[in-house]
C-alpha cells in the first residue's frame, strides 16, 4: 500500500506540472495591453484574438487534429488574402495615380512649347514690323526732303555743241554728243535739260543766230529721242559774255546742252525696293 502511495504522488506531480504552466501561460497571453486591442489594422477589422484554451494541453496540444488546426489557421490566412488584396489595390491605385500625374505633366509641357512657340512668332512679327515702321519712317523723311527741294536742281552733265559761221546744222559729231546725253535720260524723272545758245555778231542777228542754233538742238530732242518738249528750256543768248575765257575767241556759235536733276529720281528708286511684310517672313522650325 504505501509502495502504491509512493509511486502516484510523483507521477500526479509530474502530469499537474505541465498543466500549471499551461494555465499560467494562457492567462498571460490572453489579456493583452488595451491599446492592441482597440487597434485598427490596414483592413480597417479588430485585431485576431487569441483562441480559448481547450481540453487538457490547451493550445499546445501534440495530439491535435487537422479540424483543430485548420479552425486555428483559417482566420489568419482569411486576414492574409484580405492584406494582399488590398495591397494589389493600392499598388492599382499608385499606378493609375502616376499615370494620370504623367499625364498631367505632358499636357502642361506641351501647353508651355505651344505658349513659347507663340512667343516667338509673336517676337518675330514684332521685329518685321518695327523694320517696316523703321522703313516707313525713312521714306518719309525722304519725301519730305524731295518735297523740300523738288525746285532745287544740280547740274549732272553738259555738252558744248560748236557751229560755223552762219551754220545752224548739226553735225555727225553734234548728234552723236546729244545722244549720248538724252539716252542717259530716257525713262527717269526730275530732270530739265537746258539748252542756250551763243553767236558772234552784235544785238539782234547774234540773237536770232543763237536762237536758231539752239533750236536746232531742242528740235532733234524731241524728234529723234522723244523729250518731252516740257522739260526743255531753251535761251538764245546772242553774244552775251560767258564765264569761260576760252569761249570769247571762239568765231562762229555755240550751244551748251546742261542736264540738271532734282532728288525725285531718288525717291522714284527707293519707292521701287520691295517691301518685306510679317506674311512673308519664314515661319520657325
Amino acid at each position: 500500500m504505501n509502495s502504491r502511495i509512493l509511486v502516484t504522488l510523483p507521477l500526479a506531480a509530474a502530469l499537474a506540472f505541465p498543466a500549471l504552466a499551461q494555465t499560467s501561460s494562457s492567462q498571460t497571453q490572453a489579456t493583452p495591453p488595451t491599446a492592441t486591442q482597440s487597434a485598427d489594422t490596414a483592413t480597417g477589422k479588430q485585431p485576431l484574438q487569441a483562441p480559448a484554451r481547450e481540453g487538457f494541453w490547451g493550445r499546445v496540444n501534440p495530439f491535435a487534429r487537422k479540424s483543430y488546426v485548420k479552425r486555428q489557421t483559417d482566420p489568419i490566412r482569411d486576414r492574409v488574402n484580405e492584406l494582399d488584396d488590398l495591397t494589389a489595390a493600392n499598388s492599382k491605385a499608385i499606378r493609375d495615380t502616376d499615370a494620370r500625374a504623367q499625364a498631367g505633366i505632358k499636357l502642361a509641357s506641351d501647353k508651355a512649347n505651344e505658349a513659347d512657340q507663340h512667343a516667338i512668332d509673336a517676337g518675330n512679327k514684332a521685329t518685321v514690323a518695327q523694320q517696316i515702321a523703321q522703313q516707313a519712317t525713312t521714306r518719309i523723311h525722304t519725301v519730305e526732303t524731295v518735297v523740300g527741294n523738288i525746285d532745287q536742281y544740280k547740274a549732272s552733265n553738259q555738252t558744248e555743241i560748236r557751229f560755223r559761221p552762219g551754220q545752224t546744222v548739226l553735225s555727225k559729231n553734234a548728234k552723236d554728243a546729244i545722244d549720248e546725253m538724252a539716252n542717259s535720260v530716257k525713262g527717269k524723272h526730275g530732270y530739265i535739260i537746258e539748252v542756250q545758245g551763243f553767236s558772234s555778231g552784235k544785238g539782234q542777228i547774234a540773237i536770232q543766230n543763237s536762237q536758231k542754233m539752239a533750236e536746232s538742238v531742242v528740235r532733234y530732242l524731241v524728234l529723234n529721242h522723244e523729250i518731252p518738249v516740257y522739260r526743255i528750256y531753251l535761251v538764245g543768248m546772242g553774244n552775251a559774255p560767258v564765264e569761260s575765257a576760252e569761249a570769247k575767241h571762239i568765231s562762229g556759235g555755240r550751244v551748251e546742252i546742261s542736264l540738271l536733276k532734282n532728288d525725285l529720281e531718288q525717291l522714284s528708286s527707293n519707292s521701287s525696293a520691295p517691301v518685306t511684310s510679317a506674311d512673308q517672313q519664314p515661319q520657325p522650325q
